[in-house]
């Protein structure tokens, strides 16, 4: 493959990937004037990012192998087509009920980019050629979250909530048209896999045998609870509680986002002198120290919103940490169905995050509920690493495979 051809497939590839973080988080400084807009609740409104989250995770389910059966092209330009449609017709959703379900379709949607994206670099490359593609993807995943959010501002000031999701149909018919051109179909008939819904039950069946496997998925989901309380609660924390705009509250958000992309390019260099299960441990136990400490102080105001951040700062960090090196753990336990594997391990991921959402408004949705959860999603995932996974009992696994995830 040339220069100018890998360029290119870097461009369609990162192209995929960010539409996942920017249909998650453009919207989230809009839900309070969603919830004015639509005369429902905050707890309601954050039920449409529940329902994104669960698409995501159905979505990843089928989609990864029905792609492995009928090839990546089909099943990627069917989900853009979908997310374009559900974009479309939330900009003249009359209630927050069907702001939800359409939320669910975009999920479904997304989830097709993620899953081909990841699929396609199997498909291409291996090896160092793999790390190094892997990686610049990974960076894209980093900041886009950063982006979406100070989009999401942007678009506020000249438009209302609707507006921002006329910008991700326009993404999706961009991204359709991209997608058309510029990425051609890479699993020949030859190497689809046949089997049915069968054959890939008794593949998932397989994996949730595996108690450390299934430990350390669940590590991994509750984790992403975290960090999806977080995402849930924030906008209604920072603007309602601590009184910022739209447009602050997007740099607050960025910073926190600035902290997970720098915590996993530092596990990259930790992972020379540590193995990636001691890292796993102290991340978890850092972050579930800094998740109590961010209760105490949303509880007591103590420090203010300054105190808040910092709390936040260090649990994304230690999220940043245990992210990476817990799905490598797992995923290197089956080789032999990698893409399977993958598929149940996003599809926990984003389920277990899609409960956090409503959580966080169930309990009330200020300050204290946010961090509640955030701590409660690091206390659980530390919780099941000791109680289940038992990390002195995992083999040893090369850093190098987990440098790949953790770029």
């Amino acid at each position: 493959m040339s220069p100018g051809q890998r360029l290119r497939l870097v461009l369609v590839l990162g192209s995929l990937i960010a539409i996942g973080p920017l249909t998650i988080d453009m919207y989230l400084p809009a839900l309070p004037d969603i919830a004015r807009d639509l005369h429902t609740t905050s707890a309601a409104v954050q039920l449409t990012l529940t329902g994104t989250l669960a698409g995501l995770a159905v979505g990843q389910l089928l989609i990864g192998p029905l792609s492995d059966a009928v090839g990546r092209r089909a099943p990627l330009l069917a989900g853009v087509a979908l997310h374009i449609v559900a974009s479309v017709l939330c900009v003249v959703a009359p209630t927050i009920t069907t702001v939800g379900v359409l939320r669910l379709l975009q999920g479904l949607g997304v989830a097709a980019a993620s899953v081909v994206a990841t699929a396609v670099v199997r498909d291409l490359f291996d090896g160092a050629a793999f790390a190094r593609l892997f990686s610049r993807l990974m960076l894209v995943m980093g900041v886009a979250p950063i982006l979406a959010p100070t989009l999401g501002s942007g678009l506020l000031r000249w438009s209302d909530w609707r507006g921002v999701f006329v910008a991700l149909a326009v993404f999706g018919v961009v991204l359709v048209a991209v997608a058309a051109f510029g990425l051609p179909e890479t699993l020949p008939p030859a190497s689809r896999r046949r089997g049915g819904v069968g054959a890939t039950a008794r593949v998932y069946a397989t994996l949730l045998r595996d108690r450390t496997f299934v430990g350390l998925v669940l590590v991994t989901g509750l984790a992403m609870a975290a960090l999806f309380a977080y995402v849930a609660g924030s906008s209604f924390v920072f603007q309602e509680r601590y009184g910022l705009d739209e447009q602050q509250f997007g740099l607050a958000f960025g910073a926190g986002a600035v902290g997970l992309i720098a915590a996993t390019q530092l596990n990259v260099r930790l992972l020379r002198r540590y193995t990636p299960q001691r890292i796993l441990v102290a991340a978890l136990v850092v972050g579930t120290a800094a998740g109590l400490v961010l209760v105490a102080v949303a509880a007591t105001g103590f420090g203010g919103l300054a105190s808040v951040l910092a709390s936040l700062w260090v649990v994304l960090g230690a999220a940043g940490l245990a992210l990476p090196n817990a799905p490598a753990l797992a995923l290197t336990r089956h080789g032999e169905a990698a893409g399977t594997a993958s598929a149940l391990l996003g599809a926990v991921q984003f389920g277990v995050g899609a409960l956090a959402a409503p959580l966080v408004g169930a309990l009330g949705n200020g300050g204290v509920a946010m961090a509640a959860v955030v701590a409660g999603g690091m206390l659980a995932a530390l919780g099941v690493l000791v109680a289940v996974v038992r990390p002195a009992r995992l083999g040893e696994i090369a850093p190098s495979a987990v440098a790949v995830v953790a770029h």
